[in-house]
């Protein structure tokens, strides 16, 4: 495909001239075709719209005939382009590709056809339009054909037929763009309509779409890249109402990439959406979990503070606070531990002095390549709060003490210049846990137990 035919615009090529009477005299149109075409064609819009509204199912049966038994390349684009300028102006014109006096007429098959045939615009054009005239549907029709009951002995395109070919021709998009820029955005616009028909989601998802997703959950700055990661999460947001979807999910990166893209976006519109995705995933598997160690509790406290316009993100920032607390409630004594860790807000709990909680759980600070250790290291820095401080100390004294690798850890992990700083301390508190923890780093928790002794 040439760039140029990619870049081609809908008015560069309603600019064109196509000879209507050569095409009914080789008999590719009727004469009422003819007709309708020349009352039609390069008229202002407020006149087509009046034909439209008058004779709206005959237009569509000459446009859909044209692309039927016309293959030439510059016609098959223009008529694209007439359909497309009579969509944009007004989408709910979908409706008289359904009217009744086309129930003979496969609507469907031109466009099914012209998504793998022609160049970029037909193939862009193609799938915008199939998406639209799909949606606007009545669902009534979902019976055996596309287009209502029909006595006509031609098999029609069925529904079903044509959302699979759509879904498999938007999965070959994400997967190798026909266009370079617009391959994944055109998919992805077309996807945030059609996943709300059952059809649809069960298709993408035994295609394998769902990871197709997942790399373009990624926070964006430009309008363009905003708009693209919005109808992404949009996407799943609406994968997240179907249960095989959600086990792809779960098993996938999406629910970390979720997490930043709320953490790095400004705007209100892709937050919400995020916002009331996690809400439906929270009670599904092990999503909860995940999102408390990903300090999704903490996020929450801090998009609440701040002011949204929106009643829904409100009402589901509120309902995901619920949801997390009570998840926290149910956790594991070392899940309870580790969450308050990442928080960073330390309190004397009972379990930082419980000898039957450090026993048990010690071996469970190696998860993560000592990640838990690292952060109450982390702490020891970025922390100004008194008590966080004295416990974040003691905590690492405990490790020390509990582990049989402990001092070599925490000596490799750089803690000890940190601690030594806040033996001077202001507070005593925190100046008596830093000279514990030095002492066992020092002497061995025999010899520190001794001197505390």
């Amino acid at each position: 495909m040439t760039m140029d035919q990619a870049e081609l615009s809908t008015d560069q090529v309603l600019r064109r001239d196509i000879p209507w009477e050569t095409y009914m005299t080789t008999k590719l149109i009727t004469g009422t075709g003819l007709q309708l075409l020349r009352r039609y064609d390069k008229k202002p819009e407020n006149y087509k719209a009046q034909l439209l509204d008058d004779d709206g199912p005959a237009y569509v049966r000459v446009f859909v005939s044209i692309l039927r038994d016309i293959f030439k390349e510059e016609t098959v684009e223009y008529v694209l382009a007439l359909i497309d300028e009579m969509l944009s102006a007004n989408p709910k014109r979908a409706r008289l590709f359904h009217d009744k006096s086309l129930k003979d007429e496969d609507v469907y098959e031109p466009f099914l056809r012209l998504l793998w045939k022609g160049n970029w615009f037909t193939q862009e054009k193609s799938c915008k339009i199939l998406s639209l005239i799909v949606s606007g549907r009545p669902k009534s029709q979902d019976s055996a054909v596309a287009n209502g009951a029909s006595n006509s002995k031609k098999e029609l395109t069925t529904i079903n037929d044509v959302l699979k070919g759509l879904v498999e021709w938007l999965c070959t998009q994400l997967k190798k763009p026909s266009h370079p820029s617009r391959g994944v955005p055109t998919a992805i616009n077309s996807l945030a309509t059609l996943l709300k028909e059952p059809l649809v989601r069960s298709s993408f998802v035994q295609s394998d779409g769902v990871k197709l997703l997942i790399p373009l959950i990624s926070p964006a700055s430009t309008q363009q890249s905003i708009q693209l990661l919005y109808e992404t999460c949009l996407c799943v947001w609406l994968l997240s109402y179907y249960e095989p979807a959600i086990e792809y999910l779960a098993t996938s990166r999406s629910l970390p990439r979720l997490i930043e893209v709320v953490k790095g976006s400004t705007k209100e519109k892709v937050v919400r959406v995020v916002i009331l995705t996690l809400r439906n995933l929270l009670h599904k598997g092990t999503f909860a979990a995940q999102m408390v160690d990903l300090g999704l509790p903490q996020l929450v406290q801090n998009l609440k503070a701040q002011a949204w316009s929106d009643e829904d993100l409100l009402e589901a920032l509120n309902q995901l606070e619920e949801g997390l607390k009570d998840k926290i409630k149910t956790l594991s004594s070392f899940d309870k531990y580790k969450q308050e860790v990442l928080l960073g807000h330390l309190d004397w709990s009972p379990m930082h002095k419980d000898p039957i909680f450090w026993r048990d759980n010690i071996t469970n600070f190696e998860e993560h390549d000592f990640q838990i250790v690292r952060v109450l290291i982390t702490i020891l820095d970025t922390s100004s709060d008194p008590r966080t401080l004295a416990v974040a100390c003691y905590d690492i004294s405990q490790f020390i003490q509990y582990h049989p690798a402990g001092r070599i850890i925490v000596t490799n992990l750089k803690a000890k210049e940190r601690v030594m700083k806040l033996m001077n301390h202001e507070n005593a508190e925190v100046t008596k846990n830093a000279l514990l923890c030095i002492q066992r780093l020092l002497l061995g928790a025999k010899y520190a137990s001794f001197l505390q002794a």
